[in-house]
């Protein structure tokens, strides 16, 4: 690619927006959640509900997205993986093409950890938080989880509350790591 597109990397709770902010802003997008491991992957960790811990970092493969990121930008286009989470696996592919775009979203609930990974390679990225009432992304989450059939119902209400619980931590983790807070508009309004 001739220019690089402004980087920017979307942080916040499962269920916050990071999604819908990333459409919003009107970029390609590469979706860091499509770059966990399968279920049956050997070190892929479980909750205490017997399920893929989706959140803890050893789920993901950071290198194979920091690997996609920098095909995205030398390239300009990337055959990206689909993860389903329903089926704990990846279930097939889709392209991401810059197309001379002047931005580009990245985001996933592992945003915060990708950052580090970024300034070691040397990438330039604008990190921001997407910072929302807890009570508000837990029932976001809730109707997302429901309506995608990702979880049993239980399950989704018992892992959505102990998210809820984890939300001001994780902010201050973003906060520690340099990320700026935004508010869903004012995250639309930055990045229009």
């Amino acid at each position: 690619m001739s220019t690089t597109p402004r980087i920017i990397l979307i942080a916040g709770a499962s269920g916050s927006g990071k999604s819908r902010l990333a459409l919003a802003a009107g970029c390609p997008t590469l979706r860091l959640d499509d770059y966990y491991f399968d279920a049956d992957h050997p070190d892929m960790p479980s909750t205490n509900l017997g399920i893929p811990d989706w959140d803890d970092p050893a789920s993901w493969d950071a290198a194979g997205a920091l690997a996609g990121l920098q095909e995205l930008l030398t390239t300009g286009e990337l055959v990206a993986p689909d993860y389903s989470i329903t089926e704990s696996r990846r279930v097939g592919s889709h392209r991401v093409h810059l197309d001379g775009c002047h931005c580009l979203t990245v985001e996933g609930i592992f945003a915060i950890e990708f950052l580090a990974h970024c300034r070691v390679a040397g990438l330039d990225v604008e990190p921001i938080y997407l910072d929302r009432p807890a009570g508000l992304v837990y029932l976001l989450r809730l109707r997302r989880d429901f309506a995608k059939k990702r979880k049993p119902p239980l399950i989704a209400i018992r892992r959505g509350w102990a998210l809820r619980k984890a939300q001001p931590a994780l902010r201050r983790k973003a906060m520690d790591a340099g990320f700026t807070p935004m508010s869903m508009r004012a995250a639309i309004a930055h990045l229009g």
